[in-house]
């Protein structure tokens, strides 16, 4: 089971990745190579891991929020070249890769005795119901 410090720099190194690096063109944040797909087991210090993913989300957040839907259909660059997937596909991969790390962040919290703990979900429907994009 993967350590909680080591998920939130994992998902920031994914965002990264994505939404910076072939998004974008730029690089930072090299110390996220360390909780990369790939890289050997790690246990980083958790404050470094927020503070990394803090910033890498502050990188990404201007970048996503220009996306029109006609661009989530364009794919994202890689090493120079376009990918074979989409932008709109890369958001619903890293929407589920949140899903799927959330989920064990809850397993390691509840071996941990953690009480009160939030759904995963909950009343989604009163809370954030689907409406058409205008």
């Amino acid at each position: 089971m993967n350590s909680i410090s080591w998920m939130v720099g994992h998902l920031a190194w994914h965002e990264r990745l994505v939404w910076v690096e072939r998004g974008q063109g730029l690089r930072i944040e090299p110390d996220l190579d360390a909780v990369a797909n790939g890289a050997p087991a790690s246990t980083p210090a958790v404050e470094p891991m927020w503070a990394a993913w803090g910033r890498v989300t502050d990188a990404a957040d201007p970048y996503l929020d220009t996306l029109s839907t006609d661009d989530l259909l364009v794919p994202l660059p890689h090493d120079g070249r376009p990918m074979a997937s989409s932008a709109g596909s890369q958001l619903q991969r890293v929407t589920y890769h949140y899903w799927s790390h959330i989920g064990e962040v809850s397993a390691v919290r509840q071996i941990l005795g953690h009480t009160g703990l939030a759904q995963f979900v909950g009343p989604i429907e009163a809370i954030a119901p689907y409406r058409r994009e205008e």
